[in-house]
C-alpha cells in the first residue's frame, strides 16, 4: 500500500506539470474591472418535508405564524406545529449585467435542526445585497443530490448520502432589479489578473500591443490598464471581446501545497531545489491493553479478579540517506523522493524539512 500511494503521488506530480510553458486566453486569467458579480442572501422558509423538519423552535415558529399573517390568517404562534418546515438561508451570486428576468441559481441551507429539506420547496423569499435592498426573489423545489432513509434512534439504523440539510434550486431566483456596473473609465479598460504576478502583467501588455499598439500599459502585479482605440469608439464590447482572445504565457510562482487532511501534494513547475541529502525513517511503537483473570488455588477461599496487563512493542523502519543533487524540474525531485519509498505523509514530512533548511526554493503553502 506505500508503494503504490508514494507512486500515485509521484505520478501526479509529474501528470499535473506542464513539459513547457503553455498560452492561455487573457480572458481566462484576468477579469474586467467593473465586472464583478455580488453575492445575495435571504431568510426564508422550506414547506413539505413530511415530519423532518425543526422542531418547535422559536424563530421557525414565528416564521410560520408572520408568513400566515400576509394572508389574512392569524394563527397563535404557540399552537403552531413545525415538523413539516424548516428555517433556510438563501445564498446566491448575481452576475454583472443581469437584467431583470434573469433567472439565477441560489443555494438552500437549513438553520434548525431540520432532518433534511429533501423533497421540500422554498417559499417566495426576498435576496437583498449588502445594501438591504432587494435584487431577486427566489421560490422552487429543492434539489439535494442525496437522501436520509431509515429510523433513527435505539434499534434502528438511519442511511444518509451526501449533504440532506443543503440543496440548490437551479434558476431558482429571479432578478428584479440590474446592478449598475461600468467597466471603461476615461477612454479605458482595466484587467486585473486572477493571479497577481509582475512577469504576468507584463507579458498581457505586450502581448496586447503586439495586437493593439501602443495601448496596453501594466501598471502592477494586477492591473493592466489599455486604452481603447478610436476604431473601437461605441463598440467597446468589440474590443474587450478582442482583447480576451489574445494568447498569452502567464508566469506562476514556485508553489508546493500540501493539504495534510486529505494527503494531497501540488507543486507548480517553477519549484527548484538546492542540493540536500535527505534521510528518513520512522519509528512506531504499538501499546495494547490486555484483560486476564486471576485464578485462586483450590480450596484457598480466594476470590476471582480481573488482571489488565499491557502489551508493547516497537518497530523502527532503517531509513535511507539519499543525496538529492540540485534539479532543473519538480519531476525529478518527485523521482528523488520516491526513490526512497516514501509515503504520502512523509513526503510532507520532506518538504516541510526542505523548507527549513533553506533548500526548497518555493513557497510552502500548508492548508
Amino acid at each position: 500500500m506505500k508503494v503504490g500511494i508514494t507512486f500515485l503521488v509521484g505520478l501526479c506530480l509529474i501528470a499535473t506539470l506542464p513539459t513547457g510553458a503553455r498560452a492561455a486566453r487573457i480572458k481566462d486569467v484576468t477579469v474586467v474591472e467593473g465586472g464583478r458579480s455580488n453575492q445575495l442572501v435571504g431568510y426564508g422558509l422550506v414547506v413539505g418535508l413530511a415530519k423532518k423538519g425543526d422542531s418547535k423552535l422559536a424563530f421557525t415558529v414565528q416564521s410560520i405564524a408572520n408568513a400566515l399573517q400576509r394572508f389574512g390568517i392569524n394563527v397563535p404562534a404557540n399552537t403552531i406545529k413545525s415538523d413539516n418546515v424548516a428555517a433556510v438561508m438563501i445564498t446566491a451570486d448575481i452576475p454583472a449585467f443581469a437584467k431583470p428576468g434573469t433567472k439565477i441559481d441560489v443555494t438552500v441551507s437549513s438553520i434548525g435542526d431540520a432532518e433534511t429539506i429533501q423533497g421540500g420547496v422554498l417559499l417566495q423569499t426576498p435576496l437583498l445585497g449588502a445594501d438591504d435592498v432587494v435584487y431577486a426573489v427566489g421560490q422552487g423545489p429543492i434539489a439535494i443530490g442525496g437522501f436520509i432513509g431509515g429510523t433513527s434512534g435505539p434499534g434502528g439504523a438511519t442511511v444518509q448520502k451526501n449533504h440532506p440539510t443543503v440543496g440548490t434550486i437551479s434558476g431558482g431566483a429571479m432578478v428584479e432589479r440590474e446592478i449598475a456596473s461600468q467597466i471603461v473609465f476615461n477612454k479605458s479598460v482595466q484587467l486585473l489578473l486572477l493571479n497577481p504576478d509582475y512577469s504576468s502583467a507584463a507579458r498581457i501588455a505586450e502581448a496586447i500591443n503586439n495586437v493593439f499598439p501602443k495601448t496596453a500599459l501594466a501598471k502592477d502585479a494586477s492591473t493592466v490598464n489599455i486604452c481603447v482605440p478610436d476604431d473601437y469608439k461605441g463598440y467597446e464590447v468589440n474590443f474587450i471581446a478582442s482583447l480576451g482572445a489574445i494568447d498569452v504565457e502567464p508566469d506562476n510562482l514556485a508553489r508546493v501545497v500540501i493539504n495534510e487532511r486529505t494527503g494531497t501534494i501540488i507543486a507548480t513547475s517553477s519549484v527548484r531545489i538546492s542540493a540536500v541529502a535527505v534521510s528518513h525513517g520512522s519509528l512506531t511503537i504499538t501499546i495494547a491493553s490486555t484483560q486476564g483473570v486471576s485464578q485462586p488455588a483450590p480450596l484457598s477461599n480466594g476470590q476471582t479478579v480481573a488482571v489488565q496487563g499491557t502489551d508493547t512493542q516497537a518497530n523502527e523502519q532503517k531509513g535511507g540517506f539519499k543525496v538529492v543533487e540540485e534539479l532543473p524540474t519538480i519531476q525529478e525531485v518527485a523521482s528523488a523522493l520516491n526513490a526512497l519509498g516514501l509515503s504520502t505523509r512523509d513526503m510532507m514530512a520532506i518538504f516541510q524539512a526542505m523548507k527549513t533548511a533553506g533548500a526548497l526554493q518555493a513557497d510552502l503553502i500548508l492548508n
